[in-house]
């Protein structure tokens, strides 16, 4: 076999491949315990964050963006529905012709995608739609002459830089250096957000700075609920009052705000006075919500579909905004179809089958085609009519791979019945053309044919000589109808129809 290359060219190392070259280093640059850039937070400092991810040195970023994750439940549940949205959709493997051998590489690709944790999986790759960019490395295992994927692990993304000079290869920390990344070893899936650097299209870079200024307005507001979340309490003592009662009322006013209860002097005088309420109150709330509706509209395109809506919406409205989501969900989709297609289903295939003109290709959620059932259901109308219809085409569409040649295959059900366990179909259909020409030669030499029809034919034709309009006809009909065997009677006529039919479609020229 030729020197298999990657998709950019670089020659694949198979014995590599079998190592694992990402793991977490206990003293060295992969570790994994991390610094919380969000303690302390300030406008300068997340200017100075943000300009290094720029400038080549993405880990205060990337710290800050797990932080945000783990810190903002709103950002948390927004980015979670929209990973999953996409790790959930239906995924389907289309073969890239009907040859036998495309057929059989689609059908590794569908083996590989039904992996159990295979959802797990897609989640951890779309993390790059908060960060940018996501890597998983392909722990390889052989066997039987055979290459398959034993796990797809998630690594951090602090273990990798972009290169220095392009800013869009990504590159493995070893050291003090950056390292190719393995040919063939790596899922590498970018998440753009917008055009420009991967490092700059993650959604937490523009979410940081509501991160930023929400959390100083929950602060501010905690604050507010200590100092007006209970009234004040004022005591007043008579002039006369001794030093000594001062000191009982002030450690009664005290007491009050920790155990609501005390006790004075009689002559004391406790009052209660509320904070006044003004517009000032919910400030802070409405500064959290309008921050958490620009972050729904960031991740989701819409905000009706979540929580922080200020406006109620018509359901047209409510519609427009799940059309929103679901392109956004499709975009999603399409990127991580065309990731999974760049680095897992050519790597498979390659050191499987070597290099191919055309690949097997993943799609995830054909939401534009008929549904599956709706597909079927005119399949089973259209096709006696001519309809001429891939049948790996329809395969694709169900998952079902090619079946091996010495397969129990599962059929439909002929018209005549249910074909007996134990004997094939080829057998059956054998038995059945024998039946029919055993009943056609008993039916057509010499009187065969009448004698077994006239028990039928001549009750009606002595009906039909001895009535005298249509109406006694259909009234007399119906009443020898009731007096015969219908069910013989059926059978009779399905079987001699058949018959006739069966004798002129031989008599006639093709």
């Amino acid at each position: 076999m030729a020197q298999l290359v990657d998709q950019f060219g670089n020659p694949v190392n198979t014995r590599a491949l079998l190592q694992e070259e990402a793991r977490p280093q206990l003293a060295g640059v992969r570790g994994i315990l991390s610094d919380h850039p969000s303690r302390g937070l300030t406008p300068q400092r997340i200017t100075a964050i943000l300009t290094e991810a720029e400038e080549g040195d993405a880990t205060r970023f990337l710290e800050l963006a797990e932080d945000m994750e783990e810190k903002d439940l709103h950002y948390l549940a927004m980015l979670g529905v929209r990973k999953r949205a996409v790790a959930q959709l239906e995924i389907t493997v289309e073969a890239a012709t009907d040859s036998a051998a495309d057929i059989a590489y689609a059908d590794l690709i569908r083996e590989e995608v039904r992996r159990d944790n295979l959802e797990e999986v897609l989640v951890d790759i779309l993390d790059a739609i908060g960060k940018g960019y996501s890597v998983c490395e392909l722990l390889w295992e052989t066997s039987a002459r055979q290459w398959r994927v034993r796990d797809m692990v998630w690594r951090d993304p602090r273990w990798f830089a972009f290169d220095r000079e392009d800013g869009t290869t990504l590159r493995l920390r070893e050291g003090a250096s950056l390292l190719p990344l393995t040919p063939f070893k790596y899922i590498t899936h970018f998440a753009r957000a917008k055009s420009g650097l991967p490092i700059r299209g993650g959604l937490a870079r523009a979410a940081a700075w509501g991160f930023l200024f929400k959390s100083f307005s929950i602060k501010d507001w905690i604050s507010f609920g200590e100092v007006f979340g209970q009234p004040y309490r004022v005591g007043k003592y008579h002039p006369s009052a001794t030093p000594e009662d001062k000191r009982k009322l002030l450690a009664a006013v005290s007491n009050i705000g920790s155990d609501a209860a005390a006790i004075i002097p009689e002559g004391m005088m406790i009052e209660f006075i509320e904070a006044a309420r003004t517009g000032s109150v919910d400030l802070y709330e409405r500064i959290c919500t309008y921050i958490d509706a620009q972050v729904s509209k960031a991740v989701l395109g819409q905000t009706l579909t979540s929580d922080v809506s200020t406006a109620g919406g018509s359901l047209a409205l409510g519609q427009v905004h799940n059309d929103v989501r679901g392109d956004i969900q499709r975009s999603d989709a399409n990127q991580l179809a065309a990731t999974l297609n760049r680095c897992l289903v050519r790597p498979l295939v390659d050191l499987n089958f070597g290099p191919q003109q055309a690949y097997p290709r993943i799609l995830l959620g054909v939401s534009d085609e008929l549904p599956v059932a709706d597909l079927i259901q005119h399949l089973v109308q259209l096709l006696p009519h001519g309809l001429r219809v891939e049948e790996s085409v329809i395969r694709d569409r169900l998952g079902l791979p090619d079946p091996p040649a010495n397969a129990v295959l599962l059929e439909a059900r002929p018209a005549g019945g249910v074909i007996p366990a134990g004997m094939s179909r080829s057998a059956h259909s054998q038995g059945k053309t024998d039946g029919v020409q055993e009943l056609m030669q008993g039916a057509l030499k010499d009187d065969g044919w009448e004698r077994v029809m006239t028990p039928v034919i001549e009750p009606l034709r002595h009906l039909v000589d001895g009535v005298e309009s249509l109406e006694e006809l259909r009234d007399r009909l119906a009443e020898l109808l009731g007096t015969m065997d219908t069910d013989q009677l059926a059978d009779l006529l399905a079987q001699h129809l058949f018959i006739a039919h069966t004798a002129g479609a031989a008599g006639r020229p093709k």
